[in-house]
């Protein structure tokens, strides 16, 4: 299994939460002390460079118009760690294809962080969540679509190597793409996707040899996933399947107050606010999602979970906390119960959690936690090939 850090460099000093009422899309920018921001963005980077020595991987994401981070521009954090860093593989996870312009852009950055870092970049692609579509300005009908249109075509600038070619799709119109530089890795970096809802797209993710990645969900959930992406291959004989990767909540420390402690902590990302009317613009998700989201069903991304104890979201596999011992059999049982994944992603830094707490607790990880499950099995079949 391979373990990365992560942090969505949030910014945790606004006013009571109680006196807001969003912290995404119409907080008001006067909110953000650039001093501050400094301050934290130089924070954030050190932790990541004391994540590569401590032989873990590194994730990243972007998002905007948002307190809960301000990493804004993924390409640019990883191509400062590519450079400053040696050990690790950098994840970008992801770049959001469906809301920018240019997908051949897209190409160039990676395939310029791909050389910078000899070939340490893994390449995620997201649809967006559902309040960047107004920071974006784009159709929420047709962020699929883009989405795929997008991921198709970085793909084919990557391995196209003969000279320019002509491309016409339905949103993107190029008449001569000749990608200069291009990647360092051969035909191009691993491909990752992210979901939560669309079997459609994890089955395609799969098929493609994509890496599939999922967020904070309970692990029933994640286990209909990960099944949904095995089958793309085991059941229909269709060729791809690169990996499965979960993200929770990870604190782990001395003793179990400490734990307790951290864990805590670390549910400030889960209390981010949004106001209603951009948690879920028309056309954005199926109907049948909408249907088990008005019943109150359990999901990392709805108001039921907010309103979960630690102890259940522990239960749940959201939340992993403890003393190393107690951490590594959570994360075993968890293994165990969706059927095994290849990538665990670890938020362990959230809200006003301090670097000295982050520290430690990534540092108790590599050296304690992680050598007891280094070597769960990987799920990939051995016969996939690297998407064309």
């Amino acid at each position: 299994m391979y373990a990365w850090h992560f942090t969505e460099m949030p910014y945790p000093h606004l006013p009571p939460l109680e006196t807001l009422s969003t912290m995404r899309v119409s907080l008001a920018s006067k909110h953000y002390d650039p001093r501050l921001g400094a301050d934290l963005y130089n924070r954030y980077f050190d932790e990541y460079m004391i994540a590569d020595d401590l032989g873990l991987n590194l994730l990243l994401n972007e998002h905007h118009q948002t307190a809960t981070c301000i990493d804004v521009a993924a390409p640019l954090s990883a191509a400062i760690l590519a450079r400053q860093t040696r050990k690790g593989r950098i994840c970008i996870l992801g770049n959001p294809i469906a809301n920018r312009g240019d997908p051949i852009r897209i190409a160039e950055e990676m395939a310029m962080i791909d050389c910078i870092s000899r070939g340490r970049l893994d390449v995620g692609f997201v649809r967006g969540v559902p309040y960047e579509i107004f920071a974006a300005n784009t159709n929420p009908t047709q962020t699929v679509e883009r989405l795929w249109e997008g991921i198709d075509l970085v793909a084919k600038a990557w391995t196209s190597t003969e000279g320019p070619f002509n491309f016409e799709g339905r949103f993107t119109h190029k008449r001569a793409i000749n990608l200069w530089p291009r990647p360092y890795q051969t035909p191009h970096p691993a491909i990752w996707l992210t979901g939560s809802s669309d079997l459609d797209n994890i089955k395609r993710a799969a098929a493609r040899g994509f890496v599939f990645a999922t967020f904070l969900q309970p692990h029933a959930k994640v286990k209909w996933m990960f099944d949904g992406y095995r089958s793309a291959f085991r059941d229909t004989g269709l060729p791809g399947g690169g990996g499965t990767a979960y993200m929770p909540l990870v604190f782990t420390a001395d003793s179990d107050a400490e734990a307790e402690a951290g864990a805590k902590e670390l549910t400030w990302y889960l209390d981010a606010k949004s106001e209603p009317q951009y948690r879920n613009p028309p056309g954005y998700v199926t109907v049948d999602f909408n249907v088990q989201a008005l019943k109150g069903a359990f999901s990392g991304r709805s108001e039921a979970m907010r309103k979960q104890s630690i102890e259940f979201l522990k239960d749940q596999g959201v939340l992993i906390y403890g003393k190393p011992d107690d951490v590594a059999q959570q994360i075993k049982r968890l293994y165990d119960l969706v059927g095994g994944f290849d990538h665990l992603l670890m938020m362990q830094q959230a809200g006003y959690m301090s670097h000295e707490r982050t520290v430690k607790s990534m540092t108790l990880f590599a050296k304690e936690v992680y050598p007891q499950i280094i070597d769960l099995p990987r799920t990939k079949p051995l016969n996939i090939a690297a998407a064309e």
